[in-house]
C-alpha cells in the first residue's frame, strides 16, 4: 500500500494573526475541521495512519474531530509550525510583515527563513507511513514549493481546512498527488 501524506490548513482561527499569539477555532472553523475529518476518513478508509499538528490550538483544534474518528492520538510536533515573525516586529506589526514577505521568496528573507522552510520540507520527507499533518499555510506552501523546486513563499492560496495530498512513489520520491482548494484567504 502507498505511503499517502496529507497536509490540512487549520480551519478558520477566532482571532487574527495581528492580535492573538494563539487563538483557538471560531465555531465556522469547527464546522470546517469536522468536514475535514469526514473527507480524511474517506481518503484512509481502512489505512493505518498518524496525526501530526503543529503546537499552535487552531491546528490542534482541527486535528480532533480526525483523531477522534479514528481514535488515534495527536503527535504535536514544532517542526510543521507557524513561520515565526522576525525579531523585534510587534504583534501589531506582524499583519503587514507576512504580507510583504509572501510577495518573496525564502531566499528573500535569508537563512534563518531558510532553514525554517528546509526543517518543515525534511520532516515531511522523512515520514515513513501514512500520516495527516494539520499545519499552517505557509508551511504546507513551503513542501508544496520543494516538490515542485519553486522558491516562492506563496505557491498555491490554500484555504482554511483545504487538503492537499502527497505520495511517495515506488524510488522513495514524494510527489503531489493532489493540492488543496484555494480561495481567496485572509491571514488569520
Amino acid at each position: 500500500m502507498a505511503v499517502k501524506i496529507a497536509l490540512v490548513r487549520h480551519g478558520r482561527a477566532s482571532a487574527g494573526w495581528d492580535t492573538a499569539i494563539d487563538p483557538g477555532l471560531d465555531d465556522f472553523g469547527r464546522a470546517q475541521a469536522k468536514d475535514a475529518a469526514t473527507k480524511l476518513e474517506l481518503v484512509f478508509a481502512g489505512q493505518p495512519v498518524q496525526i501530526i499538528s503543529s503546537p499552535l490550538l487552531r491546528c490542534q483544534q482541527t486535528a480532533e474531530p480526525f483523531a477522534d474518528l479514528r481514535t488515534t492520538p495527536v503527535r504535536v510536533c514544532a517542526e510543521v509550525a507557524e513561520i515565526p515573525s522576525p525579531n523585534g516586529v510587534e504583534m501589531s506589526g506582524r499583519v503587514d510583515w507576512l504580507r510583504v514577505a509572501m510577495q518573496g521568496t525564502w531566499a528573500d528573507l535569508g537563512g534563518e527563513y531558510v532553514v525554517f522552510r528546509d526543517s518543515v520540507v525534511e520532516f515531511v520527507q522523512s515520514l515513513e507511513t501514512s500520516t495527516v499533518i494539520f499545519s499552517h499555510f505557509i508551511a504546507i506552501n513551503a513542501v508544496i514549493g520543494a516538490l515542485t523546486s519553486d522558491d516562492r513563499l506563496v505557491i498555491r492560496s490554500l484555504d482554511n481546512c483545504s487538503i492537499t495530498m502527497l505520495e511517495r512513489e515506488a524510488a522513495g520520491n514524494l510527489r503531489i498527488a493532489q493540492t488543496g482548494h484555494e480561495a481567496d484567504t485572509l491571514i488569520r
